[in-house]
């Protein structure tokens, strides 16, 4: 009997199908996949890559400079066993494109190499102080007034306002602090006019109109709000760049405490602090650094020039002492590995000390700017004894491995304190201007839900 054609076909394709499963699951091809179309270098410094495929390569470049195992190549250099790792370079300082080919004939995979200057920064671990004004008035929350005649009355609520929204003008006028939104509306009141509002929201600009009432307690016109003009808390510095003094800390944005929104700085400075004593963390509990701000009345230790996603930027008027004062290299994002490392924290007073820590996770596939391109596990005895794993205030402190500055602590898991999130030290680095983004384009890694770390601050009235 005769095998009919549909027959012989299908089983052909699940042959086919099967071999396509096989190759993609052998170790070649998963190291083929994993072969990197866009690479980040720093001059001088080799990269060792694998190109997989067990065949014979030739690799070109659009412009000379490229080394190869050591050795300068010219516009065709081959053929590469596919098969064996090799040692990949740049003379100077620039984007390459090269192109890999069977055969020298027959394209597979073209990459782009970026080689950046190299660069060296300063690890910190320090304690600091964060002090931040915002851009306006934030409003937390409302207030009732009561009026000489006991009716409660709230002008802000029933004209729009809520809160996160960030007040800048009255009738016009700058808001550049609680007092000034207290002197304007008083004003307002007293002159019998309505408080026109300059609002920022979400990014938009709005116009509201609030009429004040007269508060009978302090005999002064008001609309109904809490507010605040500043936040302040504890942070970790998580490094310096000595020769330009610029500085980076934290690993995170700097939040309001009641509306868990970024604080739109208009001006802040870092100032020395030391750690009293620890609340310490448990499951379902993040711990805390109870820290004191000093000197009092004293210069600060840096300015504060912007708050961004991965923390603060700023300068520094004087350099500040910790176990490192002399720069370390930079790893860049696909340099981490899993593995033992360590971070740099205060636990009692200003004394920096080294702990050890496993990277559990590292993102390295992440090449656009996330705060979550780590996950961390402190292993170290003595760090668990005294603050039970990550607590508040540790955020920003550097994490270090095999000599090289690779990331920071950002976030601690609310299931289990001795893990949390970390950001690659590369992505500060950009936040700060130190290094350039090129033509880098990705998404952020995903895991469990942090605790945010809020800076704190008292609230005023209007």
């Amino acid at each position: 009997m005769r095998e009919s054609p549909g027959r012989r076909r299908g089983e052909i394709g699940i042959l086919l199908v099967a071999l396509l499963v096989i190759l993609a699951l052998s170790p070649s091809w998963l190291a083929f996949s994993a072969f990197p179309r866009h690479l980040r270098a720093f001059e001088g410094e080799d990269e060792e890559l694998l190109f997989g495929l067990p065949l014979k390569v030739y690799l070109s470049a659009d412009r000379p400079g490229i080394n190869v195992d050591g050795k300068q190549i010219g516009p065709r250099f081959g053929p590469l066993d596919g098969r064996q790792s090799f040692r990949l370079s740049a003379a100077a300082v620039g984007s390459y494109r090269l192109r890999f080919c069977l055969l020298g004939l027959i394209p597979v995979r073209e990459m782009v190499l970026e080689v950046l200057p190299g660069l060296g920064l300063v690890p910190g671990g320090q304690s600091i102080g964060i002090m931040v004004r915002a851009d306006g008035v934030l409003v937390v929350g409302y207030r009732a007034v009561t009026t000489p005649s006991g009716r409660a009355r709230q002008p802000g609520r029933d004209a729009g306002l809520a809160p996160g929204d960030l007040i800048l003008t009255v009738n016009g006028e700058p808001v550049m602090s609680e007092d000034d939104l207290t002197e304007l509306v008083d004003r307002a009141g007293r002159q019998g006019q309505v408080s026109h509002l300059g609002v920022r929201r979400d990014g938009r600009l709005l116009t509201l109109e609030a009429v004040p009432a007269l508060d009978r307690e302090t005999g002064q016109y008001r609309i109904g709000l809490w507010v605040r003009d500043g936040t302040a808390g504890v942070g970790t510095l998580t490094f310096y760049h000595p020769s330009s003094k610029v500085f980076a800390a934290l690993g995170h944005v700097v939040t309001d405490v009641d509306t868990n929104l970024p604080v739109d700085i208009r001006d802040g400075a870092i100032v020395d602090a030391s750690v009293a004593r620890i609340r310490q963390g448990r499951r379902g509990y993040p711990g805390e650094k109870v820290g004191h701000l000093r000197p009092e009345g004293g210069s600060p230790l840096g300015v504060i020039h912007r708050n961004t996603e991965l923390g603060i930027v700023g300068s520094l008027n004087e350099f500040p002492l910790g176990l490192y004062d002399q720069p370390i290299p930079l790893a860049l994002v696909h340099q981490v590995r899993r593995g033992p490392a360590q971070i740099l924290t205060v636990v009692d007073g200003d004394i920096v000390e080294s702990f050890e820590v496993d990277i559990l996770r590292a993102d390295v596939h992440q090449r656009y700017p996330a705060p979550k391109g780590l996950t961390i596990r402190i292993t170290d005895r003595r760090l668990l004894a005294r603050t039970g794993g990550i607590v508040q205030g540790m955020s920003g402190s550097p994490i270090i491995q095999q000599g090289r500055l690779v990331g920071a602590v950002t976030h601690v898991f609310v299931t289990d304190p001795t893990r949390g999130y970390g950001v690659f030290a590369e992505w500060m680095a950009l936040e700060a201007g130190l290094v350039g983004l090129g033509d880098l384009a990705g998404a952020e890694g995903a895991g469990d839900a942090p605790a945010r770390e809020p800076a704190r601050a008292a609230v005023g009235g209007s």
